[in-house]
């Protein structure tokens, strides 16, 4: 079909082009749901509620990425059942209950109340499509123009009822009422967010928080980052995936965060201050894959596992610049040795492999050593546990195994310049993000790819070079498959 002839439009007088005009983008602005484009991360966090098993998710990104903008439409499009023909997210066939909350009355009119209804005397350009809302009915007390509840009309005929909630009304003011779904934008303090979980139980409804992490490792961060409380997603918008900032802008706006902030504004980690064990930037030690020189030596870290992960590090040296490079990563929980030990091989069966101290732990059942039963698999097990390098004179194996030696050693590499991680390695980066301390004592959780790290990086003086020279490639990309692991 042609574009249509609009000359006739230039025919009018001045003052009724300018009417049509204003009718024009009236119509626009008011409904704008069905303009929304989300972004990659932004689709990626939708489509998580169509999972089942998926009750709770959490979109946490940076300052002005569009977390909050995925949130609101989400919830227009659940209160009036207008979905995309494209929509790969839970969808609502019949009218809902739902409420929305952030921080104060204040703060939610600005955010929540705005991005759903339109600026105060502009209601009907927001989220909700202007011929959709039924009624709005304005808070009795406290900040001017804020509305408490808003009556929908659904697709199917019946009309959806959103009620605008705060956090600092306290819990007792979010028991009683059964709903379909509740979005948090900002961070709930946990027991307020238990609250609104709790109302959607009966229903089997869904909950979406859209926040920036600046609380650091948070009760309610904890339960989706450290604890994956079942039934949980998370998706981790960075300043990089907000499609509409260019590079120059993306760089202008980093740098004009306070040094501190600028990994929670930016990039959606939470705030870990001094509590962080590697509090380095990432562009420090992130690169990009590049073919691996088959001189350099190579080595696997193995971190044994069951209820948390099984995890293994794949590491080569560049000895001319006595640089470390983490090239390939694996993380698979409650699966057998024989599955671990064909991940461990598929990478290489010549590889060495460093493993700590319980691998030599006898299994209850076989009465073998975890260490022997993935070298009767055949994986390149080293003769010895992990240990430091022995002081000059010494035999092997007695320079010692303490953690924070080797963190130290690790992080005195990574603030030289010595240490290299792919880019590609989600997994690892998740954990390095979120690897801290608690009163000075490193906290042993979510942190098996580290582990596993710190032992490939204390055998480095193992590791070798194939006896068939080769040219090895980074893998640019990883799938999981359950029988391997991360294969690239």
């Amino acid at each position: 079909m042609g574009r249509p002839d609009l000359a006739w439009v230039d025919q009018l007088p001045p003052e009724l082009k300018k009417s049509l005009l204003a009718e024009v983008i009236a119509e626009l602005n008011g409904n704008k749901l069905a303009d929304y484009r989300p972004y990659a991360k932004q689709i990626e966090f939708h489509n998580a509620g169509a999972d089942e098993g998926v009750r709770e998710r959490l979109l946490m990104a940076g300052n002005q990425l569009g977390k909050t903008v995925a949130g609101s439409f989400e919830c227009a499009m659940h209160l009036t059942g207008r979905y995309p023909e494209d929509w790969d997210g839970v969808r609502f066939e019949q009218p809902t209950t739902g409420w929305a909350a952030s921080l104060t009355s204040q703060s939610t009119r600005d955010t929540v109340q705005r991005l759903l209804l339109g600026k105060p005397g502009e209601w009907g350009t927001g989220a909700i499509p202007k011929d959709a809302i039924v009624s709005i009915k304005r808070a009795s007390h406290g900040v001017s123009d804020a509305v408490e509840s808003i009556v929908v009309r659904h697709v199917s005929g019946g009309l959806s009822r959103l009620t605008i909630k705060t956090y600092d009304q306290g819990r007792e003011r979010w028991q009683g009422e059964t709903l379909n779904f509740v979005w948090f934008d900002e961070e709930p303090p946990l027991d307020i967010y238990i609250e609104g979980l709790t109302r959607t139980n009966a229903t089997q409804g869904i909950v979406w928080l859209t926040f920036t992490p600046l609380l650091g490792m948070s009760d309610v961060v904890r339960r989706f980052l450290i604890e994956k409380v079942p039934g949980t997603h998370i998706t981790v918008m960075t300043i990089e995936d907000a499609e509409h900032y260019t590079p120059a802008q993306r760089a202008a706006i980093i740098a004009g965060y306070p040094p501190h902030e600028r990994e929670a504004r930016a990039k959606g980690i939470p705030t870990l201050g001094s509590g962080r064990i590697y509090p380095v930037p990432e562009d420090m030690i992130r690169e990009h894959a590049f073919p691996i020189p088959a001189h350099w030596p190579r080595i696997c870290g193995l971190d044994f596992g069951w209820d948390h992960p099984t995890a293994a590090v794949w590491i080569a040296m560049d000895r001319d610049t006595d640089t470390v490079h983490v090239y390939d990563a694996y993380r698979v929980k409650e699966a057998p040795v024989l599955m671990h030990a064909a991940a461990v091989k598929a990478k290489g069966q010549w590889i060495p492999v460093a493993w700590p101290h319980d691998g030599l732990q006898h299994d209850k059942g076989s009465g073998e050593a975890l260490a022997d039963q993935y070298r009767k698999h055949g994986v390149k097990m080293l003769p010895d546990k992990a240990t430091h390098p022995p002081q000059p004179g010494e035999k092997e194996g007695t320079g010692g195994n303490g953690v924070e030696a080797g963190v130290m050693d690790i992080l005195d590499r990574m603030q030289t310049g010595r240490f290299k991680v792919a880019a590609h390695l989600h997994d690892w980066w998740e954990e390095f993000r979120l690897y801290h301390r608690e009163d000075g004592k490193i906290v042993k959780v979510n942190d098996d790819l580290m582990s596993a790290t710190r032992y490939a990086v204390m055998m480095l003086r193992h590791a070798k070079v194939h006896t068939k020279p080769q040219t090895a490639r980074v893998p640019t990309f990883q799938t999981r498959d359950p029988a391997a692991g991360m294969l690239g």
